[in-house]
């Protein structure tokens, strides 16, 4: 069933219209006819809309509301991902797929040892083009919500963001040269230890990984040092099995 986002004033009580870029592609794309059934999400609520389609025009697809699906299809806590800027266009991927397994915002941070310097007019571009693809992705995967990419942040900055979450993870790949170091089996009791309704940061280094200094103070800010196995994992993997990891302690 196909999967698509509206705002919530397009939303009444027994219709649903759909506008913009989607009309083109249900028509022209998908061919979708009327009295097929699609599945409609406001981005807000995560309620899922199961509608049927009864009539299709050059601005317009008006659905009438059948009913509406009320099991949760986001994570009970709030999961953000701070990801220091990749090289290339791996931050494509790492939103498409931290967006599938259930990441609530995405923050792109500079970080000192990222290699690729944004301008404001590149960024407000990038940002442009990776908000696409949450939702293309969350329709792919019908979440409830397009998770929100945030503009690119200064390390201090996204510091500050994550400040007053409940539970805050660094995945440091020199995490047992640091004094407490709990190593996996730290890990895992973290892992386990993470309860609904909480506000969960990851922060992901760069290609060359995070400077000493950004981990001293990510510690002094309250965060948690975790490692993600004996192996060393590219950027874009940190972040993918950090998430796996909390999606399947969180899932219900």
């Amino acid at each position: 069933m196909y999967h698509f986002f509206v705002e919530p004033c397009q939303i009444s009580e027994k219709q649903i219209v759909i506008i913009g870029e989607d009309v083109n592609h249900i028509k022209n794309v998908l061919r979708l006819k009327p009295g097929e059934e699609i599945s409609i999400s406001n981005g807000v609520d995560g309620r899922d809309y199961r509608c049927g389609i009864t009539s299709i025009t050059d601005t317009e697809v008006v659905c009438e509301l059948r009913f509406i699906k009320e099991d949760a299809v986001e994570l009970s806590s709030k999961v953000y991902l701070f990801q220091g800027l990749p090289k290339g266009d791996k931050m494509e991927l790492i939103i498409q797929k931290m967006v599938e397994l259930g990441v609530y915002e995405i923050v792109p941070v500079a970080m000192k040892r990222c290699v690729v310097k944004l301008d404001d007019k590149k960024a407000k571009s990038k940002i442009t083009r990776w908000q696409g693809i949450s939702e293309a992705a969350a329709k792919q995967s019908k979440r409830g919500i397009v998770p929100q990419v945030h503009d690119v942040m200064t390390y201090k900055q996204a510091l500050q963001y994550a400040s007053d979450m409940e539970v805050k993870l660094v995945p440091y790949e020199m995490e047992e040269s640091l004094d407490g170091a709990a190593g996996m089996a730290g890990t895992k009791q973290i892992i386990s230890d993470l309860q609904p309704n909480q506000r969960i940061a990851i922060f992901i280094g760069p290609e060359g990984g995070f400077d000493e200094q950004e981990i001293q103070d990510a510690i002094a800010m309250g965060m948690k040092p975790i490692t993600l196995g004996k192996r060393i994992l590219r950027t874009e993997t940190a972040g993918f099995t950090a998430m796996a990891w909390i999606m399947y302690q969180l899932e219900e």
